[in-house]
């Protein structure tokens, strides 16, 4: 496939850093210690994508909590996530310099990410990284999560780049389905998932363990 890109747009969690087993731990204890679900690890990471609002009701049915009760839920989840992660947080080796490679050859940069606000802040401010991107597409920008399109459409449309031209970096096959929905070429990178969990996606230009791969390089020739 041609490798060519005018946008990068990153998830988050578990691509542009590797958290997802804090969040598996975080979400773990408070399914199970609070409120009974009573799930294994692999359980609760077969949840692990879409809206916080979302795995609630696939684990719990559509009517068993209020939009304000899992609104609670999912924040005191998010804090003691970020509680656990922060002496760890760091981005994935190699992305600060794709980062700055991609911001000096004129490629614009985006997140697309299905966390909710609180948490890309907590990211992006505690490491300084907001000034190089210019579209952030959260869970509360959307209404349909991943695998639907919208959230990688959107950010498109921010960057103002047709989506044949946005290359996405994804860790989740849900996000790579996406992505696919979206009509974008993708990079998978294998922080959560074994390049044989993403069943084939005809738009994964590459599979990565991180951002050094030389690779990438072929970006900015």
């Amino acid at each position: 496939m041609d490798q060519h890109a005018n946008a990068f747009i990153f998830d988050l969690n578990g691509t542009m850093i590797d958290d997802m087993g804090y969040h598996i731990t975080a979400w773990h204890h408070l399914l199970n210690a609070e409120l009974g679900a009573n799930l294994s690890h692999e359980q609760v990471k077969s949840h692990m994508y879409g809206k916080n609002s979302e795995l609630l009701i696939r684990v719990f049915g559509e009517d068993h909590f209020t939009e304000e009760e899992m609104d609670h839920l999912s924040l005191e989840k998010e804090k003691r996530y970020q509680q656990a992660f922060k002496e760890h947080l760091t981005l994935i080796k190699g992305l600060p310099g794709l980062l700055e490679q991609a911001y000096k050859n004129n490629i614009v940069m985006g997140i697309g990410s299905a966390a909710i606000p609180f948490n890309i802040d907590f990211v992006l401010d505690n490491l300084h990284i907001r000034h190089y991107f210019k579209a952030i597409v959260s869970a509360d920008d959307v209404k349909h999560s991943k695998p639907d399109p919208e959230t990688y459409i959107k950010a498109a449309n921010l960057l103002q780049i047709p989506p044949q031209d946005c290359i996405v970096f994804e860790d989740a096959p849900k996000g790579v389905e996406a992505a696919l929905n979206a009509g974008m070429n993708c990079v998978a990178i294998t922080t959560m998932h074994s390049p044989a969990e993403f069943e084939n996606y005809p738009n994964i230009l590459q599979f990565i363990s991180d951002y050094t791969d030389p690779w990438l390089q072929g970006f900015f020739r």
